[in-house]
């Protein structure tokens, strides 16, 4: 069996070249929840090696990715006129891969500053027609490459800031792709100029492959390279991780708080050592602002714990925390109770820990958890960075408020204790929801398509969207869309339940029902349904037929119909199972208590 940690940051590119052919066959045999994606790949050079490492890295994800790969050097033919095959193919996600070896043209030292403006709105005209033709005929995101500065530079130093250089050049470029980026959504820049400088610009655009072999890059940094670009993919589908699960003593901070003493941990800017600690808070801190959840799991007492986190010189605070776990119990037993406490599954953790006897522990243990091989405290940031576990291709408004929604959710479940009487708790919430369509909100579109690609356990078809689909379905008479926003005395939920369904006449089937489990059991799921049958009655729709296709996680969804009052009319072998619900003409809301504003 394949060990995912061999694919996991840093690895040994060269390994996995010789091996790639043995590790798709042990990840296939892994026998995964697969998520089924078509990638096209246009490239400006050989794209062949990079597709067959992808695909690995795509597999270790949970990602079984079908390609279209353009013939060499012909992206620029497939993108802007007709080609029968990749409509054909209609693509998930279109990877482009070009490089500064298919820029037309470069300033020439006579040129006069008109010139090579007109250079660059050529060239930059060209990749953004080849944007806006894929866009309008497949509808689904885009992977764009950036340029890697160039192999010499004619002018030395100068060529950076002279406007007839190429690293000059090349730099304007690729700031007119990123104001692209940030104008248009489901657009993301794949930053080999970064990825090059990170791996050595000398070594990756060493021109022996390309005369030989017309790769734009190295054969020995593809790796890096389809490792970029699998975390982008990855992140699209909603395959991020969540929460990031943290060791105190030696990870945190150097030395052993219950040996040494809270005052002679190492943290600060005193002597080295300190200061790499304080840089990797400060990183973990950063993390919790794009809505990374942060939790503690140490052996420690827990006074020591809080001692150390309130150190004069740290970063972190308790309250940065939803879950700390200091105690002598397994550190596996502590994640499992951390990923109940927050009701989120375990393959949404990255666990660091200074020692590997736990890290080994834990990957044993609980194998989906990912645990990443980190060694000296000035390593630590590089090594999760460059992992990309949280790789950011959207950042919502619930994904900035994730860390304060999951501390709400402990301040629900401290107040729960308080009753006896489980309908008087939520009677006590005085929730109230906002239940429309999609077309209502496009400000919420990118969140509704992040939630349709999440490891959702609520999810009765997991079926997977992306934003495009979202927008194309959201405008379709033919569909019934609800998004359902959740806020009550502790705080704003965001939005946490999405319904499609499709009619055909008279009858509705629903395609996609899930939730966020944060919010269940609280009379989420009948607020829902109780809008969802009006809005088919509004549609003279008599009859409602509802799907559950099981997997390895949506098994508390199993009974879902059954509870509100659908008919069960066929299961598979497979357990796959088909509903039905016709709707009374006396029809009584289910819902009892949340106030959902019209």
């Amino acid at each position: 069996m394949c060990h995912t940690k061999e694919l996991e940051y840093p690895f040994d590119a060269v390994h996995i070249i010789r091996n790639k052919k043995k590790f798709k066959r042990q990840l296939l045999e892994l026998k995964k929840n697969f998520v089924e994606k078509k990638i096209a790949i246009l490239g400006g050079s050989t794209t062949s090696g990079i597709k067959d490492i992808l695909e690995i890295f795509l597999l270790n994800y949970g990602i079984n990715p079908i390609f279209y790969e353009s013939e060499y050097n012909r992206y620029y033919e497939d993108s802007v006129f007709e080609n029968s095959e990749l409509a054909e193919f209609q693509p998930d996600i279109i990877y482009i891969h070009t490089t500064n070896r298919n820029v037309t043209a470069y300033p020439k030292i006579s040129d006069d500053k008109t010139a090579i403006e007109n250079l660059i709105d050529n060239e930059f005209g060209k990749f953004e027609n080849i944007w806006e033709s894929l866009t309008s005929k497949y509808h689904c995101p885009l992977i764009q490459n950036n340029f890697e500065m160039p192999l010499f530079r004619l002018l030395g130093n100068k060529d950076s800031s002279d406007i007839h250089g190429a690293v000059n050049f090349l730099t304007r470029l690729n700031l007119k792709f990123y104001e692209y980026a940030q104008t248009h959504e489901n657009f993301f820049i794949c930053d080999i100029n970064y990825i090059s400088a990170d791996y050595g610009l000398k070594e990756w655009a060493n021109p022996f492959y390309w005369y030989l072999y017309k790769y734009a890059l190295c054969v020995e940094a593809i790796p890096f390279l389809s490792f970029n670009v699998a975390n982008i993919i990855k992140s699209v589908f909603g395959k991020n991780k969540k929460c990031l699960v943290l060791d105190l003593d030696n990870t945190l901070w150097g030395g052993v708080i219950g040996e040494d003493g809270v005052e002679n941990i190492k943290i600060g800017s005193e002597e080295s050592e300190g200061q790499s600690y304080s840089e990797f808070q400060s990183y973990i801190k950063s993390l919790k602002q794009l809505g990374i959840i942060l939790a503690v799991n140490s052996k420690n007492d827990y006074e020591n714990a809080i001692a150390g986190l309130n150190h004069t010189s740290g970063i972190l605070r308790p309250e940065d925390f939803v879950s700390i776990k200091s105690n002598w119990m397994p550190k596996d037993k502590n994640l499992t109770d951390i990923a109940a406490e927050l009701n989120i599954l375990p393959e949404s953790f990255v666990f660091v820990d200074d020692n590997p006897a736990e890290r080994h522990i834990v990957s044993e243990n609980l194998p989906e958890v990912s645990v990443p091989e980190i060694d000296e405290s000035h390593q630590y940031i590089q090594i999760i960075d460059r992992n990309g576990f949280f790789e950011t291709t959207t950042l919502s408004n619930d994904d900035l408020k994730r860390n304060e929604m999951y501390q709400q959710n402990s301040e629900r479940v401290n107040f729960q204790a308080k009753f006896k009487d489980y309908g008087e708790y939520l009677q006590s919430l005085k929730m109230t929801a906002v239940i429309k369509p999609f077309s209502t909100a496009p400000e919420y579109m990118a969140r509704i398509a992040q939630l349709t690609n999440k490891s959702n356990q609520f999810n009765l078809t997991t079926k997977r969207y992306t934003q495009a689909d979202i927008e194309k379905i959201s405008a379709d008479s033919d569909f019934i869309t609800l998004y359902g926003k959740v806020a009550d005395r502790f705080g704003d939920n965001g939005v946490v339940s999405v319904v499609i369904g499709k009619i055909e006449g008279n009858v509705c089937h629903i395609e996609l029902w899930l939730m966020s489990c944060r919010v269940l059991k609280r009379d989420v799921e009948f607020a829902m349904m109780d809008m969802f049958i009006k809005k088919c009655r509004q549609k003279n729709i008599q009859t409602i037929y509802g799907y559950y296709y099981p997997t390895a996680k949506n098994n508390i969804v199993k009974d879902f119909y059954a509870t509100q009052n659908f008919q069960k009319l066929s299961e598979d072998e497979n357990g796959n199972s088909k509903w039905v619900y016709r709707i009374e003409e006396n029809y009584i809301n289910k819902n009892k208590f949340i106030k959902v504003e019209e």
